[in-house]
């Protein structure tokens, strides 16, 4: 067992006081056998009413009312959080799906309908040609050599291009600039995945990063095998989500997983700036 601990500040600014309408919060990691949090301190300004909910993914939002005007909005968050497991999960996938194609149990298939459905179905034919490289229609292939080939070529066929600006780029943007963020590089596998008829969905969370380094937000793939369950997967660091990744939100689309969201009423000239500051450390005992 090892423990972090998250800090994550988010800071608004305005060049006037302006009103908040509600806001929704996804910093909570989400907890289960290999993640328990130790601690949480939540610090909001203004003063703020704050209920907490579980969404249809089961992800925990905090739902943020404002009881006043500001000039700024901050969100502070600290969490402690104790890690089990400092390997990837492990993929012992069932017998029948060691092998691709595969057909997802029938009682699996009525859960996972949703995550097999395409976001953006008007880029097939391009993921289909860039897949093609990687397997063709009528070979048979090691299905965990196959997902672990298509995280190595998104990590090598692209260029890490970090992004400020909200949402993600289509996949056929990704495909055209050859660069991305972790979100567009989640999203990409995450149809490409679907493209071959796998349940995947999008991961928004925290990454420890190396010694001397702060963590960070971060986004990536899970993928459901069975067997194994929902295995992540992480081409911007082409490696398999293990225990320096602390999953917050899981969703069918990246929308559905925004860690801050809520809007504002004022001018339109109001808004000054935005800054986020996010620190992954080890914490001793």
């Amino acid at each position: 067992m090892k423990r972090i601990r998250i800090i994550h500040d988010t800071h608004y600014s305005y060049h006037e006081p302006v009103e908040f309408g509600p806001h929704r919060a996804m910093i909570r990691p989400r907890e289960g056998h290999d993640v328990h949090i130790a601690a949480m301190e939540l610090a909001i300004e203004p003063a703020a009413k704050v209920r907490w909910l579980r969404d249809v993914y089961g992800n925990s939002i905090a739902v943020i009312e404002f009881l006043e005007r500001g000039a700024e909005l901050r969100i502070h968050s600290e969490i402690d959080v104790d890690l089990f497991d400092d390997r990837p999960i492990d993929c012992a996938i069932d017998p029948q799906a060691a092998e691709y194609p595969f057909q997802y149990g029938a009682d699996e298939q009525i859960e996972i309908v949703p995550y097999r459905l395409p976001s953006y179905p008007h880029d097939g034919p391009a993921l289909q040609k860039w897949l093609l490289d990687l397997y063709r229609p009528g070979q048979l292939a090691n299905t965990a050599d196959l997902l672990l080939a298509l995280n190595t070529r998104i990590f090598e066929g692209f260029q890490y291009i970090p992004r400020e600006e909200a949402g993600v780029q289509l996949p056929c943007q990704t495909l055209a600039l050859g660069s991305g963020s972790c979100r567009d590089y989640a999203v990409f596998m995450m149809e490409a995945a679907r493209h071959w008829g796998f349940a995947a969905r999008f991961v928004t969370g925290y990454i420890q990063m190396a010694d001397g380094q702060h963590g960070a937000t971060h986004a990536w793939t899970e993928i459901y095998l069975p067997g194994a369950g929902w295995r992540g997967y992480d081409p911007t660091n082409n490696k398999l989500a293990g225990s320096e990744h602390v999953s917050v939100a899981v969703a069918r689309e990246q929308d559905k997983a925004m860690p801050i969201s809520g809007g504002w009423f004022g001018a339109g000239n109001a808004f000054k700036g935005l800054s986020v500051s996010v620190q992954v450390v080890g914490v001793d005992g």
